[in-house]
């Protein structure tokens, strides 16, 4: 008994058999014939799914160097004489230029990167600098010797052999010099009027680390004592008033730092020079 439309139903079945399994069924042809199946991508379909393309990976990039630091805490020189005008110009540093990159240096860089959104690291490095040199100028001259301590002029000729301390009242500077040779130099300030430096030549006679005037009990911290009870020693006051004020005759220093590096070089019996 023929059932009528049952080879449409075969035909319907076997061709959706076929997508399944990744293949067509050529319709039959007029001589009754089926053609042959055909192979065909199907999405999905095993064997047959497309490559899939490598996940594209970022190159990794190397962590930028570190900026240069210029300066840090404990040089010192006329780079960073520029540096404290600098920051006087901009308000970050109230005292100076001393040349010495001290405490209030550290602390005035410091303050200036984290306001600029910089490493708070107090050192100069290139990157502090050059957004420091875009907001100022130039410094004039008196700006970098605010403080007095301009550069020396040729040593006296009575300084140029064995081991002195020449000490100059008129570019107010002291050389700490060695056969000759300048090993270090810092601003000096001396005597007021009716306390005058003595001028000549002297020898240190005594070295007091920790000495306090019994006269004027006042302390002297690093005294070198040259003619009397007039010494090259560290004086607060030069530290914080700079040339507002004046010893009694002493040879003050305002670097703590310079003269204790000086203290423990110098020798009783050491030349002392002073001249104008």
């Amino acid at each position: 008994m023929r059932i009528p439309g049952r080879p449409a139903v075969l035909l319907a079945s076997a061709a959706v058999l076929a997508a399944l399994c990744g293949c067509t069924v050529q319709p039959t042809g007029a001589d009754g014939k089926r053609g042959l199946p055909v192979q065909v991508q199907v999405p999905g379909g095993r064997g047959h799914a497309p490559a899939r393309p490598a996940p594209a990976t970022t190159p990794t990039r190397p962590a930028a160097p570190a900026p240069r630091v210029l300066w840090s805490r404990g040089d010192s020189g006329t780079g960073v004489r520029e540096l404290q005008a600098r920051l006087r110009q901009v308000g970050w540093l109230a005292v100076g230029p001393t040349g010495s990159y001290g405490v209030l240096t550290e602390r005035a860089v410091r303050g200036f990167q984290g306001r600029r959104g910089l490493p708070r690291t107090g050192a100069t490095d290139a990157v502090t600098w050059q957004r420091l040199v875009a907001m100022t100028r130039p410094p004039a001259k008196w700006e970098l010797y605010l403080m007095g301590g301009q550069p020396a002029g040729g040593p006296d000729p009575r300084c140029l052999t064995g081991r002195v301390l020449c000490i100059d009242k008129t570019s107010r500077t002291l050389r700490w010099m060695v056969d000759g040779r300048t090993l270090s130099t810092m601003a000096v300030r001396f005597g007021a009027q009716y306390t005058p430096t003595r001028e000549g030549v002297f020898r240190v006679y005594w070295k007091s680390r920790h000495h306090v005037s019994t006269l004027y009990n006042a302390p002297m911290p690093y005294a070198m004592f040259f003619s009397g009870g007039q010494a090259v020693h560290y004086s607060y006051d030069f530290a914080a008033r700079g040339y507002a004020g004046g010893s009694h005759g002493c040879v003050n220093v305002r670097d703590e730092t310079a003269i204790a590096r000086l203290f423990a070089q110098v020798r009783v019996g050491d030349k002392v020079v002073v001249s104008r």
